[in-house]
């Protein structure tokens, strides 16, 4: 069990998400960063889908009440276990009355705190993720606060320590040219894949938003909402693109000039607010290799944990 004393930042329990259930108006939630998150599994011999403890850019701080491998991917952390330094993607066992702090987020957004096994939430519609707009699923429909105790499946057993490499962060982002790419002016063309677009500090779960210039159309056109996905890069009256990340509504009526690469998502997640973004174009090939990238990485965390 996880006994939580203090949070400082929004921090939830998510997994990979919630999937079959759009055309009923639910969306998937789950991890911002699903690489991170597997990655994180993965280290502790977990199932890739396991739940953990999702924590953006602030501070938690949490006793374990039994002993409990864990580790930290994602964003990289100031964190201590009783005073001793903890490093991002390193496995560690905490033993029972130990207490984790998370001071902040050094670099990057979003931090995983993965422990053996996972936490032991109810599924809900096939996941343990936190809907908070929906307030169901996770820890009770909501983000964690002091006094939350979080049990987990941890049978105690140590694990010896070990690390990987961590997952490069990159300001450059591929995407690939969308539906309604056709509606925007070639100005607007050379401005998406051109500019650095700045991420705006009203960014959230739901939408990223940027600014940087505005992207006019060429045709005006009334449009029907349709399906949206993490990762639509959809564009309002203002021009200013706005991408749909995880906890996204289901439909959306704003045209799609673009959408992020599958494989880069996480990466995407972890930008700063005030950062800069660079889009790169790719096709569907150069996307499917990027996303066997990603597997060659988890390959090889999965070769290290069975040591």
């Amino acid at each position: 069990m996880l006994v939580i004393k203090q949070a400082a930042a929004p921090a939830a329990v998510q997994d990979l998400g919630r999937y079959g259930h759009r055309s009923s108006g639910i969306g998937h939630a789950g991890a911002m960063d699903t690489l991170a998150l597997r990655a994180g599994n993965l280290l502790l011999g977990n199932g890739e889908n396991a739940a953990a403890v999702e924590i953006a850019l602030g501070g938690l701080t949490l006793v374990f009440a039994r002993d409990t491998a864990f580790c930290l991917t994602g964003a990289a952390y100031e964190a201590d276990l009783d005073g001793r330094a903890v490093y991002s993607y390193w496995r560690y066992t905490a033993r029972a009355g130990q207490t984790l702090r998370l001071v902040r987020a050094v670099q990057g957004m979003y931090a995983y705190l993965c422990v053996q096994g996972g936490i032991d939430v109810p599924e809900v519609l096939g996941s343990r993720s936190t809907d908070l707009k929906a307030a169901f699923g996770g820890f009770h429909g909501r983000s964690l606060a002091a006094g939350d105790e979080l049990p987990t499946f941890s049978d105690g057993r140590s694990l010896p320590e070990t690390g990987i490499a961590p997952i490069a962060l990159t300001n450059r982002i591929h995407a690939l040219p969308s539906s309604e790419y056709h509606l925007f002016s070639q100005k607007a063309h050379y401005r998406f894949w051109q500019n650095g677009w700045t991420l705006q500090s009203d960014s959230n779960r739901m939408g990223y938003r940027f600014g940087g210039g505005g992207l006019e159309r060429v045709q005006e056109a009334e449009m029907l909402s349709h399906a949206v996905q993490f990762g639509t890069v959809q564009v309002p009256p203002s021009g200013q693109p706005i991408i749909l990340m995880a906890d996204t509504q289901t439909t959306g009526g704003y045209p799609k000039i673009a959408a992020v690469a599958q494989a880069d998502l996480g990466r995407l997640a972890q930008i700063r607010f005030g950062s800069k973004v660079y889009f790169q174009a790719a096709d569907a090939a150069q996307a499917a290799r990027l996303l066997r990238r990603n597997e060659a990485y988890l390959n090889q965390i999965r070769r290290i944990a069975a040591v």
